[in-house]
């Protein structure tokens, strides 16, 4: 057989074969159009999927963030609204120094069935600036209710504070629980050398020169009734030379 016939012989085996592969892909094609369909379609919904999660994670980020300001919006204005509605207590001039301080806000949430549910405590101290000081403590569902539950219950037992030149008689320990708190008095200008409850304790009762330390608990309840309890305890110089039995010398004028 000579070199062009082998040639030509090879040449029809490979038209052959490129025939079958044709017919092979030809009918191969639609499945391989269905697969390729298929798998983008998988890749869409895929797509989909993870935009619908990052969706649902910025609503909830969202929502968390307008639930947090409006808890502080509501704070603001429950306070806006208790100094300009507090009554006087029935005694002249206690509209104009009335005060009122909202010293802890506590949330609570309990888990049920549908979901959590939200509630709030309050802790407020108010006072007349004059001598008389107290506190309430407060629960409710709203933020604004619960301060004005606080607020009505520390107008209810206000106790009378012995002050002296603007600060206090004598040096003191009171305590309450675990807290424990020193009070001591200060000169003139000093001011009020206190932080948290016990500074809105003080400035409520009027004191305007007093050293203060909490050697306790830092739970805001228990430091602001060790406070007062502190201020209970203090007697001017005339009950303490009573208690003696001694009168005081009568000032002489000069």
């Amino acid at each position: 057989m000579s070199d062009e016939q082998k040639m030509s012989e090879t040449e029809l085996e490979d038209g052959v074969v490129l025939e079958d592969a044709a017919v092979v892909l030809d009918a191969a094609a639609p499945d391989l159009v269905e697969v390729e369909a298929v798998e983008a379609v998988e890749a869409v919904e895929a797509v989909e999927a993870v935009e619908a999660v990052e969706a649902v994670e910025a609503v909830e980020a969202v929502e968390a963030v307008e639930a947090v300001d409006g808890k502080y919006d509501k704070l603001k204005r429950a306070e806006e609204i208790l100094r300009s509605s507090a009554p006087g207590g029935g005694r002249s001039g206690d509209s104009e120094n009335a005060f009122e301080k909202v010293v802890h806000i506590n949330r609570c949430s309990k888990v049920v069935k549908g979901g959590r549910r939200f509630s709030f405590s309050a802790l407020v101290v108010s006072g007349d600036r004059a001598g008389r000081v107290g506190f309430g403590f407060g629960k409710a569902q709203e933020v604004s209710e619960c301060i004005k539950k606080a607020s009505e219950a520390s107008k209810k037992f206000m106790v009378e504070v012995k002050i002296t030149e603007n600060t206090i008689p004598h040096q003191v320990i009171g305590e309450h629980g675990g807290g424990r708190v020193l009070l001591r008095p200060a000169s003139p200008g000093t001011g009020l050398i206190a932080g948290g409850g016990v500074r809105a304790v003080v400035e409520a009762a009027g004191i305007h020169d007093v050293l203060a330390k909490s050697l306790g608990s830092n739970n805001q309840a228990n430091v602001v009734k060790a406070t007062i309890n502190a201020l209970q305890q203090l007697r001017s110089k005339e009950q303490i030379y009573q208690g003696r039995g001694k009168r005081l010398a009568d000032r002489k004028a000069l």
